[in-house]
């Protein structure tokens, strides 16, 4: 779903569409993150790929502002500066990308969720959130996961300002999905009572993404 538009296909939106179809890179296995690091059918990379719909939207600073919306009893604007001015934190965590690459320690700097909970106050029905990006791309969390110790809106990535082919000037991080749940060029965080799955959700791709549990395709159990 999306409150504008969907993005436009593209050769990435066909091939990814088609691995969903034919259940690609699935390999029956599961394991527990406390046990094997490394979930299964992933592999380590040094690098970090970029992978995006359509190109990387040009976002001028100065015009920059997060929307954050709907069951909350304390809904916000913020520009740049009220951003940075709200509590920040370092977090180290694992990339986990449904397109099979993995990438440890990474290093990021932003507004833990916990801490923006705290501040907009989600109503008592709003059990999921939907995340909106520059690009018209959207992805649906439940609140539970939106809410985890160590996901976070992030603006910095080792140390320096994130990039805007990683999303950059902010994006959400949740390590313990599959990091297509972790929305590039955050525009808008809308707190929902019911579920409403994204761009990616509503194309082949599983609801929740627990690397884990491979929940890679909408087929899986």
């Amino acid at each position: 779903m999306t409150d504008d538009h969907d993005p436009p296909e593209s050769k990435l939106t066909r091939s990814k569409q088609k691995w969903a179809e034919e259940g690609r890179f699935l390999t029956g296995r599961t394991a527990r993150p406390e046990e094997e690091r490394l979930p299964p059918g992933q592999h380590l990379t040094r690098d970090w790929p970029v992978l995006d719909l359509t190109g990387t939207p040009d976002i001028a600073p100065e015009r920059w502002r997060l929307v954050v919306d709907g069951a909350v009893e304390n809904p916000v604007t913020w520009d740049w500066t009220a951003f940075l001015a709200q509590p920040q934190q370092r977090i180290v965590s694992d990339i986990h990308c449904v397109t099979t690459w993995s990438r440890y320690d990474n290093l990021w700097e932003g507004l833990a969720t916990r801490d923006l909970l705290a501040i907009v106050r989600p109503k008592d029905e709003a059990g999921f959130v939907v995340l909106y990006g520059h690009d018209n791309y959207t992805t649906n969390l439940a609140l539970a996961d939106f809410a985890a110790p160590d996901a976070l809106l992030a603006h910095r990535w080792s140390d320096k300002p994130l990039t805007a082919e990683h999303g950059g000037p902010l994006r959400l991080v949740v390590p313990h999905l599959y990091f297509w749940k972790s929305a590039k060029w955050l525009r808008r965080i809308e707190f929902r009572p019911a579920d409403a799955p994204g761009y990616w959700e509503v194309r082949g791709y599983h609801n929740r993404g627990d690397p884990w549990r491979e929940q890679r395709y909408s087929d899986d159990p």
